[in-house]
């Protein structure tokens, strides 16, 4: 038997209505986990090693690079004003230490410095949103 894409999916749904973190299966050869790491993040099927090679499940794509989270719950701001041009954008390459946005806490503007160098391959909040957290801001390769 192998694990298909809709039998996936409604593991993914379990996941989610039941507030769980992680789903474990085995069959025999294979087996899958789906697990979600952060609040408000959809599940992500990874295969997991079993007694026998383990078949490679259809499932979500995995998101390139590394997550850029917050430290805070606040507000994200991409920009240091409303007419000003964002901190960064997608395809842009940042060192370690570059502010790479603002998360708004009880109205102290805090800027967010990259914990590492690379390009940003992903946003994942748009500006105004309210973000959790540790919650992934941005992706970075």
């Amino acid at each position: 038997m192998k694990f298909d894409i809709e039998y996936v999916e409604k593991l993914a749904k379990v996941l989610t209505d039941n507030s769980l973190t992680e789903i474990s299966m085995e069959d025999g050869e294979q087996a899958i986990t789906l697990r979600k790491d952060v609040i408000g993040v959809a599940p992500v099927a990874q295969p997991t090693p079993a007694a026998a090679p383990v078949e490679k499940a259809a499932s979500t794509p995995v998101k390139a690079g590394k997550p850029l989270t917050s430290p805070m719950v606040g507000t994200f701001y991409s920009a240091p004003s409303p007419d000003a041009e964002p901190f960064v954008k997608v395809g842009q390459t940042i060192k370690e230490g570059d502010v790479v946005c603002i998360v708004e806490a009880m109205k102290l503007m805090n800027e967010i410095e990259s914990e590492f160098s690379g390009k940003i391959v992903e946003v994942c909040v748009s500006d105004g949103q309210p973000v959790e957290f540790g919650q992934v801001l941005m992706y970075v390769e």
